[in-house]
C-alpha cells in the first residue's frame, strides 16, 4: 500500500518525468536528423558531448548543472533577472536533470530510427518539390516513428529513476522535489524505512517494466519492417 506521501512521490515523478520528455524533444528529435544525416567538422564532438551523461557521474552531472543554473550561474543569473525564473530547488530543477540525463537515450534511439530510413525516398520527394521540411514530416518522421516512440518511451523511464543529478540540483524537498528514488531514499534512511518502502519500489519497478515491455515491442516492430523492406529489395 502507497501511503499520501508515497502517492505524492509517484505523481511528482510522473509529472517530471513527462516534463522533461516534452521539453527535450525537440532538440533530441533535430540532434539525432543532423547527426544521422549530416556529416560536418565537430560532428565528434557533439556525439561525445550528446553521450558525456551516460558516462559521467550523475553527482557530477548534477553539480555542472547546478553551476549553470544556480543563482549566480551564467544561465541561472539571466533566467532570473530577465524572466524572474528560479531554477534551483524546484520541480522545474528535477525536471532538467531527468531531461540531461535521459536525453543520449533518445538521440540514440531516434538516431537509429532515422537511419534506417532510406535516403532516397527523401530524395525522391525533393525531386517532386517538397522542401527539406515537408520530406522530413511526410517521409522520415512517419517512417521512424516507432524508434522516435520509443526514444522518448526509454527517455520517460530513465527519468522516472533519476536521483544523483537531482538531488544535486532540486534536493530532496517533500511535495516539491522528492520523486520516487528520493522518497525511497529518504525511507532507508530513517528506522523501519525498508517496510515502508516496499510499494515505492514496486511502483518504480511496474513503471520501469511497462516502459520496457513497450520499447522493446516498438523497437521489434520496427526491426520486423526493416527486414521485410530487405526482402522485399532482394526479390
Amino acid at each position: 500500500m502507497l501511503s499520501a506521501e508515497d502517492w505524492q512521490a509517484v505523481a511528482l515523478s510522473l509529472q517530471v518525468a513527462m516534463a522533461a520528455v516534452i521539453v527535450s524533444f525537440p532538440l533530441g528529435l533535430g540532434l539525432a536528423w543532423l547527426l544521422a544525416r549530416k556529416r560536418f567538422p565537430g560532428k565528434f564532438a557533439v556525439e561525445t558531448i550528446v553521450a558525456l551523461p551516460l558516462v559521467l557521474p550523475p553527482v557530477v552531472t548534477g553539480y555542472l548543472l547546478l553551476v549553470l543554473f544556480g543563482g549566480n550561474g551564467w544561465i541561472g543569473h539571466w533566467l532570473r533577472r530577465w524572466l524572474g525564473v528560479e531554477i534551483i530547488f524546484t520541480w522545474k530543477a528535477a525536471a532538467l536533470a531527468s531531461a540531461v540525463m535521459a536525453f543520449p537515450l533518445m538521440v540514440r534511439s531516434i538516431r537509429s530510427a532515422i537511419e534506417m530510413v532510406d535516403p532516397r525516398l527523401e530524395q525522391a520527394a525533393r525531386t517532386l518539390g517538397a522542401g527539406p521540411l515537408d520530406a522530413f514530416f511526410t517521409i522520415t518522421l512517419p517512417l521512424a516513428r516507432r524508434g522516435v516512440v520509443a526514444g522518448c518511451v526509454l527517455a520517460f523511464a530513465r527519468s522516472i529513476g533519476e536521483f544523483g543529478a537531482t538531488i544535486m540540483i532540486a534536493g530532496n524537498i517533500p511535495g516539491d522535489t522528492r520523486t520516487i528514488p528520493l522518497a525511497i531514499y529518504s525511507e532507508l534512511d530513517s528506522p523501519g524505512g525498508a517496510e515502508r518502502s516496499t510499494g515505492l519500489v514496486v511502483a518504480s519497478i511496474a513503471i520501469a517494466v511497462l516502459a520496457m515491455v513497450v520499447s522493446e515491442a516498438l523497437n521489434r516492430g520496427r526491426d520486423s519492417r526493416k527486414i521485410a523492406a530487405n526482402r522485399s529489395s532482394n526479390a
